[in-house]
């Protein structure tokens, strides 16, 4: 496309709004938007999200305005997906997450001193969340169970540590590391002996469970599993890299290689800081 459509608005915003509105016009619009749903495309929002966390790990700053926008893209794709279907609008969304915002600052756009530490401010604004959480559920008439809105789309570790750390306010939680230590050694053992003994579905319930207590251990550490792991993968990537131009510098590969040569070459990119 040489020129860019001149009936489209000139700020930025509505811009992208306009443009979205218009790839789901039923009759002139993209037939692929066009029959999308909240279902079909909320994978790719979470896709999005996780896009823009690699950006910043990567520190590519251009990378990252792209990445971005394609999370806001995401955001307005949903809210013309609602105002098509009457439930709400870009406006709606815009409008709530404000309101949200100024009450969960008082400090800020209220009265109240704003001479906190970060610290202090964090517990703050979890005491309106949970004010905010049983105020819905007695909207709703429903239970006002602890863990009742802990998202289910969330990553399985990201969730485990969110389900853990909402437990953990009513004093269901170890008092001390060692304990957590010595849980992990406990589902480890017994991951072993499901290993040797017992059908598949019971080797994944133990896998699980000591899946599900190490990120409590990097709660208590105050670690976020996600970011450790994330970091964890892209240490791999670098080492293995690392190995297979070693490898192809003798001419030879990993396919090629054994696990011996190949863990010396491991061995050598982590003494080298890789």
């Amino acid at each position: 496309m040489d020129t860019l459509p001149s009936d489209l608005p000139s700020d930025p915003m509505h811009r992208l709004r306009a443009i979205m509105a218009r790839l789901r016009d039923p009759v002139s619009g993209c037939p692929w938007d066009v029959e999308q749903t909240f279902e079909s495309i909320a994978p790719y929002t979470i896709e999005e999200a996780y896009e823009v966390a690699d950006a910043i790990e990567r520190r590519h700053w251009d990378d990252l305005k792209g990445e971005l926008g394609d999370l806001l893209f995401q955001s307005v794709f949903h809210a013309q997906m609602a105002a098509d279907q009457g439930l709400f609008d870009f406006d709606d969304v815009a409008r709530a997450i404000g309101d949200k915002m100024i009450s969960r600052h008082p400090h800020v756009f209220g009265d109240e001193s704003n001479a906190k530490s970060a610290t202090q401010q964090v517990s703050d604004w979890e005491g309106v969340k949970a004010a905010e959480r049983a105020a819905k559920a007695r909207a709703a008439r429903s239970g006002n169970g602890v863990l009742d809105d802990v998202t289910l789309g969330l990553p399985a570790l990201m969730r485990a540590e969110k389900l853990q750390k909402r437990a953990a306010r009513v004093g269901f939680d170890w008092p001390e590391i060692g304990q957590v230590i010595d849980k992990i050694a406990e589902e480890a053992r017994e991951l072993a002996e499901a290993r040797d003994t017992l059908p598949q579905e019971k080797i994944e319930e133990e896998m699980g469970d000591l899946l599900f207590v190490i990120a409590n251990l990097a709660r208590h550490l105050k670690v976020d599993p996600e970011v450790a792991l994330r970091r964890a993968n892209a240490k791999f990537v670098r080492r293995f890299a690392y190995i297979e131009q070693q490898l192809m510098a003798r001419s030879s590969s990993p396919e090629a290689s054994d696990l011996a040569e190949m863990d010396a070459l491991w061995d050598a990119a982590k003494a080298d800081g890789l």
